[in-house]
């Protein structure tokens, strides 16, 4: 979070925008501990909201518009309420404008509203900062238009449909739901298919997960992402007719599902659904890890993850790879991977607190060498969903 002076700067600046009257808003951003590509084929993950995030200084107006600005990118723009039809020339504002849309459609009010965004989520990171912006829209349009009564989960899904219906990136609720659910000091064990979910405690006595940005920006849109669903679905659709399922994920990695397999003539197709089921497994044997406090085991689910994202899903990249075969080589890993969608964004890697000054010197030189790009890492606490924040 940043600290109260830093946010009473951006009350300054809003002041200067739109006046007096602005209210504080955060939606934290996330990570994903395991469980990749996997929320759209019916299965398990292992999400936490982080404390760096999107913030907002809001208040409503009275001339039924939205009055848009952000300090993070140039382009700004006021909306009559009375058209909320995507346009591809709003650029980040078509996330905004879409919430306001659904959360009208899905039956809540809506008003006039001045805005003024902050984000201090590295761009383009894979840390979702879409899905953050997105729900602390919804958390806005809750508190001033509806007495703060939209539940969190009607806000997860809301900001899905965003992403699917009004931007165009075919993805799951992950994401979102990490964010609306968040809880400090605890990852959230979800079932995307069915969105059962449970607290799982984040105790790692002397280690953290360490964020690792790659800083080669990834945009979904026009990444391979949507290709990757569809070989899914492609994938599904010919198991299905020798198996009774519903999702990829119902599969377990037993004989049954090879022989299955085994019907897939197509390689790439066969290698994504062999990527699915076998990273729903890699998420159940993370919560057996962490709640047996097998550190050694969660590192070693960490590599055999980003190993699989590697070569059976075709998602990480060179700069990944680069990152995280650089978190590795230090001393003080048990493991790494890439997190998020890939093509780009961040790694994350499990490593002793006491070294991480030499693990940040260390692995930021090796990577520059192999890539000739500064990296940024850090730590970051697990922390709390999206939230009106008191000065």
């Amino acid at each position: 979070m940043l600290g109260k002076s830093e946010l009473n700067n951006l009350k300054k600046k809003f002041v200067e925008y739109f006046g007096d009257g602005g209210r504080v808003f955060f939606a934290p951003s996330r990570i994903n501990i395991i469980g990749e590509h996997i929320d759209y084929n019916g299965g398990k993950v292992l999400p936490a909201a982080i404390d760096i995030g999107t913030y907002a200084i809001a208040k409503p107006n009275s001339i039924n518009k939205l009055r848009l600005k952000s300090l993070n990118m140039e382009y700004e723009d006021e909306i009559e309420l009375s058209d909320l039809e995507y346009d591809e020339n709003r650029n980040w504002i078509n996330y905004v404008v879409g919430m306001f849309k659904f959360i009208k459609e899905a039956g809540y009010e809506i008003g006039g509203c001045d805005i003024l965004i902050y984000g201090n989520i590295p761009n383009g990171a894979g840390l979702s900062s879409s899905a953050s912006l997105e729900i602390l829209i919804a958390k806005i349009v809750s508190v001033f238009f509806n007495k703060d009564k939209i539940p969190n989960i009607e806000m997860a899904k809301l900001g899905k449909q965003v992403e699917n219906e009004y931007i165009g990136v075919n993805s799951g609720i992950m994401d979102q739901f990490a964010i609306t659910m968040g809880k400090d000091n605890k990852a959230i064990y979800l079932d995307t298919n069915t969105l059962d979910y449970e607290y799982i405690d984040m105790d790692l006595k002397d280690y953290s997960f360490v964020i690792l940005n790659t800083n080669k920006r990834r945009e979904l849109k026009d990444s391979k992402y949507n290709i990757r669903r569809k070989e899914c679905e492609e994938g599904l659709e010919i198991l299905k007719k020798y198996e009774d399922i519903n999702n990829l994920c119902d599969f377990l990695p037993d004989q049954r599902f090879y022989k299955a397999l085994d019907k897939i003539k197509d390689e790439n197709i066969k290698n994504r659904v062999l990527h699915v089921v076998t990273e729903n497994q890699r998420v159940k044997l993370m919560i057996m890890a962490m709640e047996n406090n097998d550190l050694i085991q969660m590192g070693r689910l960490l590599d055999s993850s980003h190993k699989s994202l590697k070569e059976k899903y075709e998602v990480t990249g060179f700069e990944l790879d680069s990152i995280v075969e650089a978190a590795r080589e230090n001393e003080n890993t048990l493991g790494a991977r890439m997190t998020g969608a890939g093509f780009g964004g961040c790694a994350i890697a499990l490593i002793k607190t006491s070294g991480f000054e030499d693990f940040k010197s260390e692995v930021s030189k090796k990577y520059f060498e192999r890539t000739d790009i500064e990296c940024e890492i850090f730590l970051s606490k697990i922390d709390d969903g999206p939230r009106e924040v008191v000065l």
